[in-house]
């Protein structure tokens, strides 16, 4: 029997994953702190703010009028304009309302984007360096994630040149675009973001974009592909600009005949989007004052790291243009990325995210550092960090 329990309860090949490692990283940051240690966290991309005052007041108010039931499977109708509207006021861009659909944070849209727009055994082709989960998902729903590799000489973009030799030598069915990008900080130029999709879409690829990192962008405004491809699917969320990561809130636009798909999965699925977080959702975009101060934040720890980093002994990176993450070269100490991060974690107290998690080629070289938190960590992290490496740790 217990032979015959264990056949039973054997793992799929399907959840043969690999992990999420800064997910990692923080588990073992808070280990330490539950030892009594002091850390500071450069790990997860995670603003150190609280949701918009509006966010949390509206939230309050839902709490105290009675039940919170389901909503319709695309998200409550007056969010979904809002959502709508917002493209109008960031982009210029009359959006339907239609084309919104609701989903628990952006990890749900990604997987509604996945299995709207791909088949079993699909390849689909992602920059390296990247967000791990678009591979581990892709994986996950039996479909081939394909890395393309990318270089700091090239500002770690994609390229339509790329891309198409890719799918030359055997056909891709899609890319996966993000600008600001995870881990780089690098954003493409509405021009270079234009002819990307336009390559994809005459070869027949399924463009799908990440935008999660929208709103902050400080070289220049970041573009959606919604505005150049009504064919594009965009992902996006209020998990960064808009500080609720724990309230599992984010949306899709979807192209006009992928909207019924992806209601269908949706019903399946979730049924609906948490109540409260679609209220609270509605109500953060009366918070923008609130939101560019924190936003104005990120820009002074962003110089602070750049003006830092260098004399700390960290000083091959690119700036990063947007997002709130920063993507140093750490080879000249070590080529074992995770042993760097975890030694760095262990004896200076500063958690970051070890460049394999998003580039198992050469991501060994390479450390990701979030300055998503408060302004004086950032200062005590550039200091911690110098001092361990002038110590000789490596």
């Amino acid at each position: 029997m217990l032979e015959r329990a264990k056949f039973l309860l054997q793992p799929s090949t399907r959840g043969a994953v690999p992990p999420f490692m800064v997910m990692d990283v923080v588990a073992a940051a808070a280990r330490l702190e539950a030892q009594g240690r002091r850390i500071i966290h450069m790990e997860v991309g995670q603003p150190a703010a609280a949701a918009p005052a509006t966010a949390i007041a509206a939230a309050r108010a839902a709490l105290s009028s009675g039940p919170l039931g389901y909503t319709e499977t695309l998200g409550i109708a007056s969010l979904r304009r809002r959502i709508a509207r917002a493209y109008g006021e960031w982009h210029g861009l009359d959006l339907d309302p239609a084309r919104i659909v609701v989903t628990t944070g952006s990890s749900a849209g990604f997987m509604l984007a996945f299995l709207a727009a791909f088949e079993a055994g699909d390849r689909v082709a992602m920059a390296l360096p990247g967000y791990p989960p678009y591979r581990h998902i892709l994986a996950a729903l039996g479909c081939e994630p394909v890395g393309i590799e990318t270089t700091a000489s090239a500002r770690w973009s994609l390229t339509g040149e790329a891309l198409l030799a890719l799918h030359r030598a055997r056909e891709l069915k899609g890319i996966i675009l993000a600008s600001p990008a995870n881990p780089t900080g690098t954003m493409m130029t509405a021009a270079a973001l234009a002819e990307l999709i336009r390559c994809a879409e005459e070869a027949g690829i399924a463009v799908i974009s990440d935008e999660i990192y929208h709103g902050l962008d400080y070289a220049f405004a970041a573009e959606t592909a919604a505005r150049i491809s009504p064919d594009a699917i965009v992902v996006n969320s209020f998990s960064k600009y808009f500080c609720m990561t724990g309230w599992r809130i984010g949306w899709m636009v979807v192209p006009p005949a992928l909207v019924r798909t992806v209601e269908r999965l949706q019903q399946n699925l979730a049924i609906s989007v948490p109540t409260l977080s679609q209220i609270a959702a509605e109500a953060a975009f009366d918070g923008r004052p609130e939101l560019e101060e924190v936003r104005h934040g990120y820009e002074d720890n962003r110089r602070i790291l750049l003006d830092g980093l260098p004399g700390a002994g960290l000083d091959t990176f690119l700036p990063p243009d947007g997002a709130f993450y920063l993507y140093a070269d750490v080879s000249r100490f070590s080529n074992d990325s995770f042993t760097f991060a975890t030694r760095m974690l262990e004896e200076a107290g500063v958690a970051s995210t070890p460049g394999i998690d998003f580039d198992p080629v050469h991501g060994k070289n390479f450390l990701r550092l979030c300055y998503a938190g408060a302004g004086a960590e950032m200062r005590e992290a550039v200091g911690r960090i110098g001092d361990w490496l002038r110590k000789g740790a490596f």
